[in-house]
């Protein structure tokens, strides 16, 4: 008798996006699949804590940084999939721990109402968000829980030198009025004005202007900006291996990288086959920073110490 075959995922970007290509990939296989969706910090800090009994096969969604923070604690499995030979090589890991899905930029989002109240250009310097204006207006998602935060502190210390970025945290940090767990709620916060102005991804900020939020205006800092890697990975000790390796297989395909816009998501995909959607932003038309995302994993743990101590001073 065949045994009925499931699988178990953790989602780390937008669920509706998830649902779709979950969708999709059981009616073509009959897999039954159930899904966790949290924050990328929230799936890294389960997957540590099951280390010994994984509840999960599939990590699926969220910055490459955090994945590459789990392949160096050895949480993931390598898995070269056929079809990641779609993928050019610096969205993806050599040695196949990771692969990524999508890509996208860090942003400034604003609420254009809130600047005109108080006589403002759109921000488009880093500099700007220290005006006194923005004091207690700024939201920014909290980089222990969230990928999109860490996106932004890794873009910092990148662009500025370690130790000057911290000086900036520190200043940015007084016009700070809420550092959410999750990288997508800024921009509800700003498209509701409950917050001047946020520091997230631009694809979200699209997702939220198409859902309604027309008072948000996205600008990019001309010193330049950072982007991530979605990635999807198999965790080690997977107890549906095959079904993960389908899955992979699965969402690195054009088609299904496609999706995404389908259901109002505006990311990149890698596939290079793939149709971007209209709205996307593309990296080539924006000041994008050599972005090290592997020194970023790497010095996740270490960074994320550091900003708790030096800017929560906690």
């Amino acid at each position: 008798m065949n045994r009925k075959r499931e699988l178990t995922i953790y989602v780390g970007l937008y669920e509706d996006h998830a649902i779709k290509v979950i969708e999709s990939f059981q009616k073509e296989t009959g897999i039954k699949v159930s899904y966790v969706s949290l924050s990328n910090g929230e799936i890294f800090n389960r997957i540590r804590a099951e280390r010994e009994k994984p509840g999960s096969s599939v990590w699926f969604g969220g910055p490459s940084e955090t994945f590459i923070h789990a392949r160096k604690e050895g949480l993931l499995r390598s898995y070269f999939s056929k079809n990641a030979e779609f993928i050019d090589t610096q969205y993806k890991d050599r040695q196949g721990y990771w692969t990524g899905i999508y890509v996208g930029s860090i942003a400034f989002v604003s609420n254009k109402a809130w600047l005109q109240e108080n006589g403002l250009a759109y921000p488009h310097s880093w500099e700007d968000l220290l005006k006194p204006q923005y004091k207690g207006m700024i939201t920014m998602p909290d980089p222990r829980t969230s990928g999109t935060g860490y996106t932004i502190l890794g873009t910092l210390v990148q662009l500025l030198g370690e130790d000057e970025a911290f000086l900036y945290l520190e200043k940015l940090h007084e016009q700070v009025n809420s550092y959410p767990t999750s990288g997508s709620v800024p921009g509800r916060y700003v498209g509701s004005g409950q917050a001047g102005a946020a520091i997230m991804f631009s694809h979200d900020a699209v997702k939220f202007y198409k859902e309604g939020f027309h008072d948000i205006f996205v600008s990019f800092p001309e010193e330049g900006t950072g982007y991530e890697i979605g990635a999807v990975a198999i965790i080690k000790g997977a107890p549906q291996l095959e079904e993960a390796k389908l899955f992979v297989d699965w969402v690195l395909k054009r088609e299904i990288q496609e999706l995404g816009k389908k259901v109002g998501n505006f990311q990149i995909p890698t596939n290079r086959e793939a149709l971007p959607p209209d709205e996307a932003y593309h990296l080539e038309d924006l000041n994008v920073i050599q972005f090290d995302h592997q020194w970023a994993g790497e010095n996740r743990e270490r960074l994320l110490k550091r900003w708790v101590k030096e800017v929560l001073k906690k």
